[in-house]
């Protein structure tokens, strides 16, 4: 066994979903690094985007870079990494250290080579590509990987509006490498906004690439909202998993003395969120906050939550998210409070709320159950 072979089996998820289905790394991992070491005296200045529980940063520790900047979307994957890294010192001796920044020009500038698990959205990729290309050394590699059945020949493209020249490794174990240099210096064109009509209201959406749905308002918030003024009244509401802050930017334009508490595990999701509510005029009365679901928050304080949980941990579909979602909500619900949830009808969530307390069903279709849980 090698090093690096040792150092991914020791990898744990947590405190992230953890499930035998569920690794903390993958083939495309080791693909990334290998190509890396290929790139070995550029190995003092690597930037690390995507990581997940720390395979990369890690990997490209145990290699010899030193000084690594990192940006991870998800704050669980952020704390998997710190966990990792003080559990697996002993295979890291005399290894540089490595920093956490936001996705900003803070991480990249100046940078000579960018280690990047390809993200599933586009774009997200497109946010990442714009933001290296306009603020990396000129002389910048990036080293783009992920697993083949997520890429697409769309990715190439993408890569190829801020970079000159883009190419394709060969395939191993089912992943692939994708390499961009000559950077383009395109500017910032993010984040993005798009005006919609919501619950007979209108609602300015603003959105950063990894922020989920984007610009639009889905299917599921969509529907959720059409219960608005069926809601209980509160004095604070949370929107919990929020996203872009749909949920809670509308309910707050709809009760003009409600506070709004949002949350998301996303730092995407965040910044999309503050900027929503900036856009609509509501910023003093929605805080948007990243967090592990309802940390920070009391048991038994919360009088109304909104939740539109998601149904996939990274590229799986997997309800352990939205199992813990709640679960949390559960604990902070408030006697009396209520949870109201919009969740994929074939998914049947109704015994995980019948849990938290007596639930009833708001509306159903085929693709869509709205439910209310009061505790």
């Amino acid at each position: 066994m090698t090093d690096r072979d040792e150092l991914f089996s020791r990898l744990r998820r947590r405190p992230d979903v953890e499930d035998p289905a569920l690794q903390a790394h993958d083939a495309s991992d080791a693909l990334i690094l290998d190509e890396a070491a290929k790139q070995r005296p550029r190995l003092g200045e690597v930037v690390v985007i995507g990581d997940r529980h720390g395979a990369l940063t890690l990997g490209a520790l145990q290699a010899g870079a030193t000084g690594v900047r990192v940006h991870q979307d998800v704050i669980v994957g952020e704390r998997a990494l710190d966990a990792n890294a003080a559990e697996l010192g002993d295979l890291l001796p005399g290894a540089g250290g490595y920093a956490h920044h936001p996705l900003d020009a803070s991480l990249v500038e100046g940078a000579g080579l960018v280690l990047l698990q390809l993200p599933r959205a586009l774009d997200a990729l497109d946010e990442i590509a714009e933001l290296i290309a306009t603020h990396a050394d000129e002389r910048v590699r990036v080293i783009a990987g992920g697993r083949v059945k997520h890429m697409s020949m769309s990715m190439n493209a993408l890569l190829g509006r801020s970079f000159r020249h883009v190419h394709a490794s060969l395939g191993r174990r089912k992943s692939r490498v994708l390499h961009a240099e000559g950077p383009l210096r395109p500017g910032i064109s993010w984040p993005r906004t798009r005006r919609h009509e919501v619950a007979g209201r209108p609602l300015t959406v603003v959105a950063h690439g990894a922020a989920f749905a984007g610009t639009s308002v889905d299917i599921g918030a969509r529907t959720l909202l059409q219960h608005l003024d069926q809601m209980p009244d509160a004095r604070g509401a949370i929107d919990l998993a929020c996203g872009t802050g749909v949920l809670g930017v509308a309910l707050a334009l709809a009760r003009p003395e409600l506070r709004v508490l949002a949350t998301d595990a996303s730092a995407a999701a965040i910044a999309s969120t503050r900027a929503t509510a900036e856009a609509n005029g509501v910023a003093g009365r929605v805080t948007a906050r990243r967090a592990d679901g309802l940390e920070g928050v009391a048991d038994a304080s919360a009088e109304l939550i909104l939740l539109n949980p998601p149904f996939h941990v990274g590229a799986a579909v997997h309800t352990g998210a939205a199992e813990r979602l709640i679960a949390d909500a559960g604990r902070a619900l408030a006697p009396g409070g209520e949870l109201w949830c919009v969740w994929n009808s074939p998914l049947g969530y109704r015994p995980l709320l019948e849990r938290v307390g007596e639930t009833r069903q708001v509306s159903r279709n085929a693709k869509f159950t709205v439910t209310a849980t009061r505790r």
